[in-house]
């Protein structure tokens, strides 16, 4: 039965593509080419940022219409990484300038402080650091603080919050259980939260057997999906890659490549998401 609940899934991405594209089979240098919009980290040379916080690029800056490397496909976002903090070690004190950055914690524990208030870090934390204020994190545990980090760009006139605004995606309730069919989404942040270019951040849940409306975004949008847990088939423009935890996808804004994400397994997948669609009013 697996099997054929599979089989239909695939025959359905058939017929979608058929009809959202012009049906005919991938052509190189036409479509298209989705493995430049593709980046895992357990490809990226470490770096130290924050004084011992180790950073490997998921995603990074480059042109999204015809990116030269793969992964170098980000216009409006800074960069986005796997960050990972040693046992015990401790970042110096960071004060964004001109940047915000969006951490997801993906395993292990800690503590981020700032002013006289810290908050625990463990799986499912989210946090929204604004510009112009000093903070430290500390893993407290005995193996590595893992996270997602986007360093997303402030407008010029954009009024940043005034303290680090933590979410905790395990408790935070669904905000919509079949968004695009499928996608069980959890909203984490968004514009009026404090974002400065980027306008959503969420995390998506896919159940097993289930496949996204595939769909395509026009130039502007910076949309960016990343394997959380569970491994998928991310369905870019005519072809299909396997996600595992650690990779993410870009879809190219070219308003004729659709995407989704096709979960074969048995078992529910999660995914972070994060994007910007258009020019908008900034907070003053």
């Amino acid at each position: 039965m697996r099997y054929m609940a599979v089989g239909f899934i695939l025959l359905s991405v058939t017929c979608i593509s058929a009809q959202t594209m012009d049906g005919r089979s991938y052509r190189k240098g036409v479509d298209a080419d989705i493995d430049m919009y593709i980046g895992n980290w357990r490809q990226s040379l470490p770096r130290h940022t924050h004084g011992s916080l180790v950073e490997r690029d998921i995603l990074t800056q480059g042109d999204p219409m015809a990116p030269t490397s793969p992964g170098a496909v980000l216009e409006y976002v800074n960069r986005f990484v796997h960050g990972s903090l040693g046992p015990r070690a401790a970042t110096t004190p960071t004060t964004l300038d001109g940047q915000q950055e969006i951490l997801f914690i993906l395993s292990g524990t800690g503590r981020i402080d700032w002013h006289a208030t810290s908050a625990d870090l463990y799986s499912g934390i989210a946090m929204l650091i604004p510009a112009n204020l000093e903070f430290t994190m500390v893993n407290t545990g005995d193996r590595d603080l893992t996270m997602y980090l986007v360093n997303e760009p402030i407008p010029e006139g954009f009024r940043p919050n005034e303290e680090i605004l933590v979410v905790d995606e395990n408790t935070t309730p669904i905000t919509s259980s079949r968004g695009h069919w499928a996608h069980i989404v959890k909203n984490l942040f968004e514009t009026e939260h404090g974002l400065g270019t980027l306008e959503r951040v969420l995390t998506v849940a896919q159940d097993p057997l289930t496949i996204g409306h595939p769909h395509s975004h026009d130039k502007g949008v910076e949309e960016a999906w990343t394997a959380i847990t569970g491994t998928s088939y991310a369905f870019i423009g005519k072809q299909l890659r396997a996600q595992p935890p650690g990779t993410s996808y870009m879809i190219p804004p070219d308003g004729k490549t659709p995407h989704s994400n096709i979960n074969t397994t048995d078992a529910q997948i999660k995914l972070f998401y994060f994007a910007r669609y258009r020019d908008h009013e900034v907070r003053k």
